[in-house]
């Protein structure tokens, strides 16, 4: 039998949409562990995709940081910036906690935390989607994964992921996997030992 859940645990959503991206609508909800579901649809599918989603730790102090700074349950802030930027989507924070919810929605924020919130979801959500597209190229299409793994290195120098430490072993995995072409395993060599010289 499944586990009742704590009513007065606390649940965090995050919601993105921006109809002109690849991926254009981005769903992550998950617990005070910072474990849960990720779900999102990209242009090259028929379906919505859903995955398990985990924060690493340092990721989670990082969003809980935010989350607390913001008082958000007891909060009535309107987090609107003074300007719109309708290309870089639309945000939608949620909490749920004890019976209580709330929902707030912004393009762009000039509030420090809720604009720091926005900002690791959507890092979070790169990790998760790169994750799940370098899983399913393994699987069925290796060729594709020396352009992935390029994908990865871009996203680790412009510092647009939650954790890259969090991908240590499938960056591992992908030095070793035979079905990745010689180009990109010999890549993720040299990602692999710059992340372990950030890591001592």
């Amino acid at each position: 039998a499944k586990p009742k859940e704590d009513p007065n645990a606390a649940r965090y959503v995050y919601e993105f949409k921006q109809p002109d991206f690849f991926v254009y609508f981005i769903h992550i909800e998950h617990d005070d562990a910072g474990r849960g579901q990720i779900r999102f649809e990209r242009r090259s599918d028929t379906e919505q995709i859903t995955e398990p989603f985990e924060l690493s730790a340092a990721a989670l102090a990082r969003v809980r940081a935010h989350w607390e700074a913001l008082g958000f349950l007891d909060s009535q802030a309107n987090y609107q910036g003074e300007r719109t930027y309708p290309s870089m989507g639309q945000t939608r924070l949620t909490m749920r906690r004890g019976g209580r919810e709330r929902t707030a929605e912004f393009n762009y924020s000039q509030d420090e935390h809720a604009q720091g919130l926005a900002n690791e979801y959507r890092k979070a959500s790169e990790q998760s989607v790169l994750v799940f597209e370098l899983e399913i190229a393994r699987e069925s299409q290796p060729l594709e994964t020396p352009k992935l793994i390029n994908k990865l290195d871009s996203l680790i120098q412009r510092d647009y992921l939650s954790d890259r430490l969090q991908l240590l072993p499938l960056i591992r995995e992908l030095t070793e996997d035979e079905r990745v072409p010689l180009v990109g395993r010999n890549h993720a060599t040299r990602i692999l030992k710059k992340l372990e010289k950030q890591e001592k």
